[in-house]
């Protein structure tokens, strides 16, 4: 997957961050392709909290497969996307939700017991790639150390490209720019874009 420049996530054209109501958002996953391709997008990913079975069922030439785990990171509870991979791949199934609770409950989800170590090797071995959503919204007192530990255990990528004062209204230690100062720090860093979207007409 290539770097998106910011001029490809203003145009409206690629959005790697999405939410059907596999997980928690409102709008059906079939319908989001289909808005997504009669508007002109050349690439999308549904990245569903901790399922991929939308992806199991559709394909299509703009769709990336996708997915977002809720994981703790020591003391952080962190968000870590998926793309790319074998939707198939027996390992990074064992990450997937049990429950549709699992999916969808802001408070389940905190439970989670995700290693991220572990699944990101998981992704890795099913052929996809590991990027760290929304890094602006952690609790983490130093963002940077964070990113460059989740190097060492294989990150490949950081959402650079996020809507924070529209959807994440409170950020907490970071900004937008931090981020995108730390990504352009680590040139291995992919940097990726998405907004999020959880609502009801996909646009």
């Amino acid at each position: 997957m290539k770097n998106l420049k910011e001029e490809d996530y203003l145009s409206g054209k690629f959005n790697l961050h999405i939410h059907s109501t596999y997980s928690d958002g409102k709008a059906d996953f079939k319908d989001i392709i289909e808005s997504a391709k009669n508007r002109g997008y050349k690439l999308i990913s549904i990245t569903d909290h901790n399922t991929i079975d939308g992806h199991k069922i559709y394909k299509d030439e703009i769709l990336i497969p996708g997915v977002e785990f809720d994981c703790w990171y020591g003391y952080v509870f962190i968000h870590l996307l998926a793309y790319g991979f074998d939707v198939n791949n027996e390992e990074l199934n064992k990450f997937m939700a049990k429950t549709k609770a699992e999916t969808e409950g802001d408070f389940i989800r905190l439970f989670s017991k995700r290693n991220v170590p572990k699944l990101i090797k998981a992704i890795h071995a099913a052929g996809g790639i590991a990027v760290l959503a929304h890094p602006a919204c952690y609790w983490a007192i130093n963002l940077e150390r964070m990113v460059k530990s989740l190097i060492k255990d294989g990150l490949d990528g950081i959402e650079v490209y996020y809507p924070y004062p529209r959807f994440r209204k409170i950020v907490k230690f970071h900004s937008s720019k931090d981020v995108k100062k730390i990504a352009d720090k680590y040139p291995e860093l992919i940097q990726t874009g998405g907004t999020d979207f959880h609502g009801e007409i996909f646009y």
